[in-house]
């Protein structure tokens, strides 16, 4: 990665306050932790490998160095309520879904809550946290890895999608430019999610809704339905087999049988 390059790339780069690390425990928790320069709006903090990456429920999260982009930003969030804020994610979702077309020429879809998928398979993750009036929302993606280097069966890269070389440096500034024009529609929208767009856009590149799926919930119960919606709270809300439309804010999902078009670019 070279930050100069990401900066000449970029529409924004007045918006953005690039960092580059080589190596790093996490470069979620280097955000939140941050204080100074690090702790202002739009700082992206970028490495070439991670050590104790993490995803959702804190499970680790590892890419070999070089093979990915791994990256968190910091965003405030001031003007955006709450109980909306967790769109924060989402965002960053469509941005990297919008990357891997415009840079990659791959197709990709959303799986909530914070999986970008290519071909059914799993191509990266994205983990916001809230801290005070500021998100740091985080993204690993799979570029180059081959099939013996990818952690688990249902995983994917670029690579095996068929993109032979991609400039990660590029493809960073593209999704930074998407991610600011999406949260600059949203503040605006004073963080509405339907005023602003955000969630219609969402819905569309989602693969979850329009699925059969399995949602696993905390404490261990199991869920069978089809999902039909992301409500505005950012629930996604299931038809059971009971005939009972029930929303549900946490959870696992498995796509049992996706909708042939569920992936959309």
């Amino acid at each position: 990665m070279d930050p100069a390059a990401v900066q000449v790339a970029l529409a924004q780069a007045h918006r953005w306050q690039l960092h580059h690390v080589r190596r790093t425990r996490s470069t979620n928790d280097d955000l939140a932790r941050a204080t100074g320069g690090l702790h202002c709006d739009g700082t992206v903090l970028v490495t070439e490998e991670q050590t104790a990456g993490r995803g959702r429920s804190g499970r680790q999260w590892s890419c070999p160095a070089g093979a990915g982009l791994m990256f968190s930003v910091r965003v405030s969030a001031a003007e955006i309520p709450p109980i909306r804020r967790a769109w924060t994610g989402a965002a960053l979702g469509l941005a990297i879904v919008r990357g891997f077309h415009a840079v990659a020429g791959v197709e990709a879809g959303l799986k909530w809550p914070n999986d970008v998928l290519v071909g059914g398979l799993k191509c990266g993750g994205i983990l916001a946290e809230l801290i005070g009036d500021s998100v740091v929302v985080g993204a690993g993606l799979n570029i180059s890895l081959g099939h013996d280097e990818l952690p688990r069966a249902d995983a994917t890269s670029l690579r095996l999608a068929g993109a032979a070389a991609v400039d990660r440096n590029t493809m960073l500034a593209v999704i930074l430019d998407e991610f600011g024009d999406l949260l600059d529609r949203w503040r605006q929208a004073g963080g509405d999610v339907d005023v602003s767009g955000l969630r219609a856009d969402y819905l569309a590149a989602c693969a979850t809704v329009g699925s059969t799926v399995r949602l696993e919930l905390p404490g261990g119960r199991t869920v069978t339905g089809t999902a039909v919606d992301v409500d505005p709270d950012g629930a996604v809300v299931l038809d059971g087999a009971d005939g009972l439309r029930v929303r549900y804010s946490a959870g696992d999902v498995v796509h049992l049988r996706p909708t042939p078009a569920a992936e959309v670019g």
